[in-house]
């Protein structure tokens, strides 16, 4: 399945998407509820922001947490 967003220019041409959404070969959404989606999903993504009470972790933290996990797999692997 593919996306795209399209400004409709002449009103035939929408006749013409109608159409062939009857047909069942292409779904069309409106504006609102695509800007319903897009608005849901930056709610959802302030959240998880705001749930944030540490601070990010330092270079040195996540090399130190990549290493020990690599040799973690290495011994398993041995």
């Amino acid at each position: 399945m593919n996306t795209v967003s399209v400004d409709i220019l002449n009103p035939k041409a929408f006749a013409l998407l109608k159409g062939l959404e009857k047909l069942n070969m292409i779904s069309i959404e409106n504006g609102k509820r695509v800007q319903k989606k897009e608005n849901n999903l930056m709610n959802l993504i302030g959240a998880f922001r705001d749930e944030i009470t540490e601070k990010p972790l330092s270079m040195e933290e996540i090399t130190a947490e990549v290493e020990s996990v690599r040799h973690e797999r290495y011994v398993a692997n041995k």
